[in-house]
C-alpha cells in the first residue's frame, strides 16, 4: 500500500536552528524515461519550499511585491547531487536561513528521503525592488526573517563559502 501525501509542511526546531519542511511527491512529469527526477527539478522545490515558508510567515510572494514594491531574484546558487529521487518518492525540502542582510538573504535547502540527503543546495537571493534594482527588505520581513537565522550559521556559511 502507498504511503499517504502528509500534507505537514512546518517550522521545526533542530540543533543548528528553526528550519521549514515541506513534502515534495514525485510524478511522472519530474522525471526522465527511466524514472529518475531530471536534476533541474530541484530548482523548482527548493522555489516552492522558500515560497511556501514565506506565506507560512505571513508573507506571500503576491503580497510582497504589491504591498512593498520586492521580490527575490537567485542571484547564485550551488547544488551538490548526493543521490538520485525516484518516481513515487515522497521527498522533504528542508530550509535553514544562514544569513539576512539588508538585500540578501542566503540560505542552504536540503532535499531529503527518509533521512537520507539527495541534494544540498546552497542559495543567495537578492530582494529587487523597482526596475528590477537591489532594494532592501521591509523591515517587518527583515526582522522575520533574522528571528530564524541560528548563531551557528555564521560558522557554517563561513565554512561552506571556504570550500
Amino acid at each position: 500500500m502507498a504511503d499517504p501525501v502528509p500534507f505537514a509542511a512546518a517550522f521545526v526546531d533542530g540543533p543548528e536552528g528553526q528550519r521549514y519542511r515541506l513534502p515534495v511527491r514525485i510524478y511522472y512529469e519530474d522525471t526522465d524515461a527511466g524514472g529518475i527526477v531530471y536534476h533541474a527539478n530541484y530548482l523548482r522545490y527548493a522555489e516552492r519550499a522558500r515560497s511556501e515558508m514565506l506565506r507560512a510567515m505571513g508573507f506571500g510572494q503576491a503580497a510582497l511585491r504589491d504591498e512593498h514594491g520586492i521580490a527575490f531574484a537567485v542571484r547564485g546558487c550551488t547544488i551538490d547531487y548526493i543521490a538520485p529521487a525516484r518516481l513515487d518518492d515522497l521527498l522533504w525540502v528542508e530550509t535553514r536561513l544562514l544569513s539576512v542582510g539588508g538585500a540578501t538573504i542566503e540560505a542552504e535547502q536540503c532535499v531529503e528521503r527518509e533521512g537520507t540527503l539527495l541534494v544540498r543546495l546552497h542559495i543567495r537571493l537578492a530582494c529587487l525592488g523597482k526596475g528590477l534594482r537591489p532594494a532592501r527588505l521591509p523591515k517587518v520581513l527583515h526582522q522575520a526573517l533574522q528571528a530564524l537565522v541560528h548563531p551557528t550559521s555564521a560558522i557554517f556559511l563561513v565554512t561552506l563559502l571556504a570550500s
